[in-house]
């Protein structure tokens, strides 16, 4: 029997005729199964090393590809796994010089959620992406979260105007009425019942993109340093005051209806309100919101940025 014919390897056997070195190089969109706070998701990545060998014809992408499967295949995300993957790119491409690797991971974990005032529960999603970078000669992984956050939006100006109808409407009613005695409590309610909805603000679907500066070192990278996701969705719900809901009943609808009225919000408000919540408890904090509007065909977008963050 013959023995095996050796297979090229052009990537180590060639040269590149053009000297240059190539500040990222890798793979993206590869499909994984991992686990997010103890639940299942598909994550996406992108992941990447520099060639500092200027003659080096190519990476070793296969070895991209093993090394994510080692470190994030059906393991629990958190800093330190993500900065050892990091760590063993670069170590896994000594050969070619390289001191820096990066990656992008986006998923979307599942969470439960209790409806406002009844006993259901239901499902929802929050996108996540996250954004890491492990430069050797700092020894540091520099790490930035980004959750995507659904909530409602009603509009103050549309309020007041549906205030002010309001209003008219029911002097327009009662003016007579006034003349021979001041109506009863009982029928001005009455007539709210019927009339209360004159006209009615306009609300809408929107959301908020927020991301946050995490930083892991080789001293103090562990695998059971978990990101702080849920932390930062619950800051970010609680300082909106209206996020989207599940399963509900009239009563958590009612409930959900009062909330909106109580967080009359435009964009300059939501981001307002997201900066002052997240600042003191986040690192170089990036906000985005978007408000899908109801009233005109495109949106309302703001956006505050922290001086040592870069922008989305």
């Amino acid at each position: 029997m013959n023995a095996p014919t050796a297979l090229p390897d052009v990537a180590l056997q060639q040269l590149s005729p053009v000297n240059h070195a190539i500040d990222w190089v890798g793979m993206s969109g590869i499909a994984l199964p991992s686990l997010c706070r103890g639940t299942p998701v598909q994550l996406h990545l992108d992941i990447s090393v520099n060639l500092s060998n200027r003659t080096a014809k190519g990476i070793h992408m296969s070895r991209l590809y093993q090394l994510a499967q080692t470190h994030l295949a059906n393991m629990e995300l958190t800093q330190g796994g993500i900065a050892k993957l990091l760590r063993a790119v670069i170590e896994s491409h000594r050969d070619l010089g390289s001191t820096a690797a990066q990656l992008t991971l986006r998923t979307q974990l599942l969470l439960k959620r209790p409806a406002l005032i009844s006993d259901l529960e239901g499902w929802k999603y929050y996108p996540l992406r996250l954004n890491a970078q492990w430069d050797s000669n700092r020894n540091q992984a520099e790490l930035r979260l980004q959750v995507g956050v659904d909530y409602s939006s009603t509009c103050p100006c549309s309020a007041a105007l549906s205030r002010q109808l309001l209003q008219d409407a029911f002097l327009a009613h009662w003016k007579n009425e006034w003349r021979y005695e001041p109506p009863t409590a009982h029928a001005i309610g009455e007539w709210l019942a019927q009339h209360g909805s004159v006209a009615t603000p306009h609300s809408q679907r929107s959301q908020a993109l927020v991301s946050v500066s995490l930083s892991e070192s080789a001293n103090t990278s562990r695998d059971d340093n978990q990101l702080p996701i849920i932390a930062l969705i619950d800051a970010v719900e609680a300082a909106l005051g209206t996020p989207v809901q599940t399963a509900v009943k009239r009563v958590d609808e009612q409930a959900f209806a009062k909330l909106n009225g109580e967080n009359l919000m435009y964009v300059e408000d939501a981001v307002r309100r997201l900066q002052a919540a997240l600042q003191p408890q986040f690192s170089a904090v990036n906000i985005q919101v978007i408000h899908r509007e109801s009233l005109h065909q495109h949106d309302a977008v703001a956006s505050i940025h922290s001086a040592l963050a870069v922008p989305f």
